[in-house]
């Protein structure tokens, strides 16, 4: 590892086919992506995520993919790819991207070809049953949309396991041809000139559902760490995003001694922070950062609020997660999906309030971690909850009042999927431009944060703590690095307060700088005197003079 660049990092994930469309057909492409390299500089992000833009029959929104070295042809050409990594670099962002290697699309000439020809290489590439397993209904991903986990191929004569919907057959990754075409998948995106990968669905990718006898490791963990061992020597400053939704006793084994994963999401903190903002309590949070398992110096957590999938609460209990639906005022049957989460954007869930907004992107770009934007976040985007699963929080992107939001200038009909044209989160009412010439705007209050979070590296790099307060709505915590200390304090209730810190002599003997703070407050003159919130309110420190 040459450079642990994405310590202090803003990363934007960005789904290509609903960003922007640059030649007017309905569906955003790699031009329009072009076109808007300069406003997301000028958000601040240095990193670009990019979801799945590879050939794909699109039953699920590009997670079946039917081939790993090429561009979907609806969104441009690798050439268009190309060009828009060197543009993104003379911005200085860096671009990773999507691999999505535990299965592919059953149109995938691999599972094509396996199926026609028992004796061709790629009958391996995948897992075969002669009969239904007994088992066949357990640990399905979606509930409600998915029956079973093996599905009969009539040309094939064989059942074929596939771990999420039927039409996205499970890799075989107990064969070693595999993952040799897939280290040249990886290879083949590292030499067009990306920084990194997030790998989608990881616990999945080291499953060995049916291969049990047929693997080569003993540990299927090693699997990681020999992905991470071909990246670094393909590309020393290359990273890896993983998505794990696991449990934190499993956590080490991910990011290893430093040897495998370098960030994973925060899929644990995340839930207990919507906890906290429902409750107006900052225990939930403080609880939740407390069950992290310690990781290795390279390691990092990478924080949301909201990602493109759904808003999962399977970590919390029953009662919690009703509580939740409660408290946040939402129809459980309109909103809640696979059993485990809501498929709504933030800013609904809070009835739009800006207060409430704010305060959880503040905390997310405070959190010890790296921070995680969805494209569409910046402006405070709603949902069409009319549409089916998760494509409610995956409409275009709102870039002005014009038609289709400026999205596209096709009919409306033509469009990839409607863009949100009704009501208060409606492209008339929420919207790049519009936002751009409001100075009190969420979009133009993000690039304040970012520019701020970005200027404090002590949250990327050091180590944190929580400072106890007197005031159980008030979360405080503190960040050092090199001489360096950084403090935040939340409030997460409706109540204006007055807040005593419990410090050490460290910070009370040093001088205290705002730095962000949701209005104007008196400085304070010495940190043992009362700190002064408004409701949900936040202010962010310098403490002592070495920095701005």
């Amino acid at each position: 590892m040459l450079d642990l660049w994405y310590k202090n990092a803003v990363i934007y994930c960005i789904d290509v086919e609903t960003f922007m469309d640059g030649n007017n057909d309905g569906i955003g492409d790699f031009e329009g992506l072009i076109s808007r390299l300069d406003y997301i500089a000028g958000l601040g992000i240095n990193c670009i995520w990019l979801m799945p833009f590879y050939p794909t029959p699109n039953r699920d929104n590009g997670y079946d993919i039917t081939d790993y070295y090429s561009v979907d042809p609806r969104l441009g050409s690798l050439g268009d790819f190309a060009e828009f990594i060197r543009q993104a670099s003379d911005r200085g962002i860096r671009v990773i991207v999507d691999l999505v290697i535990n299965h592919t699309s059953i149109d995938h000439p691999w599972f094509q070809a396996a199926c026609k020809d028992k004796n061709s290489k790629y009958k391996n590439f995948y897992v075969w049953s002669k009969e239904k397993p007994a088992d066949a209904e357990d640990g399905i991903v979606f509930p409600g949309y998915q029956d079973s986990t093996w599905t009969y191929n009539e040309e094939a004569g064989e059942y074929y396991f596939h771990r999420f919907f039927k039409y996205q057959a499970d890799l075989n990754v107990g064969n070693p041809e595999v993952w040799e075409e897939l280290y040249k998948v990886m290879g083949f995106w590292l030499e067009l000139g990306i920084s990194g990968f997030r790998v989608d669905a990881v616990p999945f990718l080291i499953e060995l559902k049916g291969i049990e006898a047929r693997t080569d490791v003993d540990d299927p963990y090693d699997y990681l760490r020999q992905m991470r061992d071909f990246l670094s020597w393909r590309r020393g400053d290359a990273i890896i995003l993983a998505e794990a939704n696991v449990s934190m006793d499993i956590i080490p084994k991910y990011f290893g001694d430093g040897d495998k994963m370098q960030l994973l999401f925060g899929f644990l903190v995340n839930q207990y922070l919507m906890l906290a903002i429902a409750r107006e309590e900052a225990e939930p949070l403080a609880k939740g950062l407390k069950a992290l398992p310690e990781i290795p110096a390279i390691g990092q957590w990478a924080n949301f609020i909201r990602n493109h999938d759904e808003l999962s609460l399977d970590k919390l209990s029953d009662q919690e997660q009703d509580e939740i639906l409660q408290k946040f005022h939402q129809n459980k049957d309109e909103v809640w999906i696979y059993d485990r989460g809501l498929r709504r954007r933030f800013p609904p869930l809070v009835d739009g309030d800006r207060r409430r907004v704010q305060l959880a992107y503040s905390l997310m770009f405070t959190l010890p971690g790296t921070p995680v934007l969805n494209s569409g976040e910046e402006i405070g985007m709603g949902d069409d909850l009319s549409l089916e699963q998760r494509a409610a929080s995956r409409t275009p992107m709102q870039w002005s009042a014009a038609a289709n939001g400026g999205f596209s200038k096709a009919p409306a009909s033509d469009l990839i999927r409607p863009v949100i044209s009704d009501g208060k989160y409606g492209y008339p009412e929420v919207n790049v431009i519009g936002q751009r010439q409001d100075p009190n705007s969420l979009l133009n209050w993000m690039e304040r944060a970012i520019r701020m979070r970005k200027e404090c590296p002590e949250i990327g790099w050091g180590d944190w703590e929580q400072i106890e307060t007197d005031n159980p709505s008030v979360f405080a915590h503190r960040c050092c690095w090199r001489g360096g200390e950084f403090v935040a304090v939340h409030n997460f209730s409706k109540e204006a307060c007055s807040v005593c810190l419990r410090l050490d002599s460290r910070s009370e003997q040093k001088q205290w700088f705002d730095l962000l703070a949701d209005r104007a407050y008196e400085p304070i003159a010495a940190p043992d005197t009362k700190i002064d919130l408004e409701s949900y309110g936040y202010r962010w420190f310098r403490v002592g003079g070495e920095r701005l």
